[in-house]
């Protein structure tokens, strides 16, 4: 149980610090873009925090299955 406490806490804290660097990275970016919904657009976005969130919810989703599924196997 400590084990999967561990895990998870290390995945946050990770990404929360990717984030962190993110948007200081992406200060003086000047390329903008909409992302498209299916119900309608978003406001204008750098696209450089676009593609960053998408990569840090993919991390945190890829972590989070991963803890789930070592506890279903046991």
């Amino acid at each position: 149980m400590f084990g999967i406490f561990k895990k998870a806490l290390f995945t946050f804290t990770f990404n929360l610090s990717l984030f962190l660097i993110l948007i200081i990275g992406i200060q003086n970016s000047s390329n903008f873009r909409k992302v498209n919904l299916i119900v309608n657009d978003t406001i204008s976005l750098p696209i450089s925090f676009i593609v960053g969130i998408s990569f840090i919810c993919g991390s945190l989703a890829g972590s989070l299955l991963t803890i789930n599924y070592k506890k279903i196997k046991k």
